[in-house]
């Protein structure tokens, strides 16, 4: 039964880059376990794209990792010094390590975090062939190495999945039951759901994340596009729906499914949540989920319908209130009636675009500036095959 279910999972899932986007080298200094440092090259498609300079690459330590399925699987990890958490991330389909290098590099210094990357068995460097049992057997050793090697405790761990990565990180998350929280990117509800719009789960299904995320016992932040055409934005509302502890989710409008870290907001989210997180202790559970206290955290932060609600509402009361008012007011008193309406109208506006920066435009464009920097790289390198979840032509 596991066979056949690898043998789908083979078939319908995985599409690693080929060839490869980056090769390891060996480097004269040795490392702490007596062997010799690894280095990435990367191939000339990244190269061209690429931000990193030598200096940046001397502080990240490239890993080989042995898992407990024989194979040995390239990992990456960023130290952030000024870092409380930890992010292990689990990359999406045809893409691998050395197409996402810039991104994790990017990742660490603006949310402040360390953070480990890994290619699954069969990608990149990777030896093995890619399964789903093995991407469970992946990022286990990769998580294993976290705590091993750099000391990093279970309470201080973020689990990042996108797109087919979200299915490695929920089944890791159900085992860790101090973990700190959770980030779904684009993440798939089950991957026979991606295909066919089943109702329920049958044995041969892969990546069952639904039927595993209500085990997850810590915040679950989900970030999906509205137009994606690869995960249907539903996977993401349906995975949101079944947390124990929700975070407000981001539902970007018009992302699609490989460019949600083109868009200002996205960035902006995640350190909201990392901030959230690293404000909230392990007695989570005695004061409560983790929220944010001025939104209402069923809401995205696309959409600011019940503000604009109570916006109308208020003005109700003030068109009542002027019925009601004697008719001595004056004409500079009806004039700042009116100003007062037009600046509600301004309010009501804001509303309507809750992703503008509340200082002005200089806030918004730096945002914008400081996701360019990687936003380049994103853009000419296809993180994603968009037949990803197409049967082949083999498939049964």
């Amino acid at each position: 039964m596991g066979a056949v279910t690898s043998t789908m999972a083979a078939k319908f899932a995985f599409f690693p880059p080929s060839p490869p986007s980056y090769e390891l080298e060996e480097e004269e200094e040795e490392a702490e376990d007596c062997g010799k440092k690894l280095r990435m090259v990367m191939g000339v498609s990244v190269r061209s794209n690429n931000n990193s300079n030598n200096t940046n690459r001397k502080k990240v330590d490239v890993l080989k990792l042995e898992t407990k399925r024989g194979n040995r699987v390239v990992a990456v990890y960023f130290k952030n010094p000024s870092a409380s958490l930890t992010v292990l991330y689990s990359h999406g389909n045809a893409a691998d390590l050395g197409q996402m290098y810039d991104l994790f590099c990017e990742l660490s210094l603006h949310l402040r975090v360390n953070l480990m990357g890994y290619d699954y068995s069969g990608y990149g460097q990777s030896t093995g062939k890619p399964t789903e049992q093995n991407t469970y057997a992946d990022i286990e050793a990769a998580y294993r190495c976290l705590e091993e090697k750099y000391g990093v405790k279970e309470e201080d761990v973020i689990l990042y999945g996108q797109s087919v990565g979200s299915g490695p990180t929920l089944d890791l998350a159900t085992q860790l039951p101090k973990l700190r929280a959770v980030v779904l990117h684009s993440p798939i509800a089950s991957g026979l759901r991606v295909m066919y719009p089943v109702k329920r789960t049958y044995w041969f299904d892969i990546y069952k994340n639904i039927d595993k995320i209500p085990s997850v016992n810590c915040p679950v932040l989900v970030i999906h596009g509205t137009a994606d055409d690869v995960v249907d934005w539903s996977h993401g509302k349906q995975l949101w729906e079944c947390c124990k502890e929700k975070y407000e989710p981001l539902w970007v409008k018009g992302g699609n499914h490989c460019d949600l870290e083109l868009f200002p907001q996205y960035i902006k989210h995640l350190k909201k949540f990392i901030s959230a997180i690293e404000k909230s202790s392990r007695l989570r559970n005695v004061s409560g989920p983790i929220v944010d206290q001025t939104e209402d955290h069923r809401k995205s932060t696309d959409f600011g319908e019940a503000s604009i609600s109570s916006i109308d509402q208020r003005e109700r009361w003030r068109l009542s209130a002027e019925q009601k008012e004697k008719p001595r007011l004056s004409i500079d008193h009806r004039e700042k009636s009116r100003f007062s309406t037009d600046r509600r109208e301004k309010s009501r506006k804001s509303v309507d675009c809750p992703l503008r920066e509340s200082n002005g435009p200089y806030q918004n464009e730096k945002a914008r500036n400081s996701i360019d920097r990687f936003g380049g790289m994103i853009r000419s390198v296809g993180l994603c095959n968009i037949d990803c979840f197409k049967p082949t032509a083999t498939a049964i």
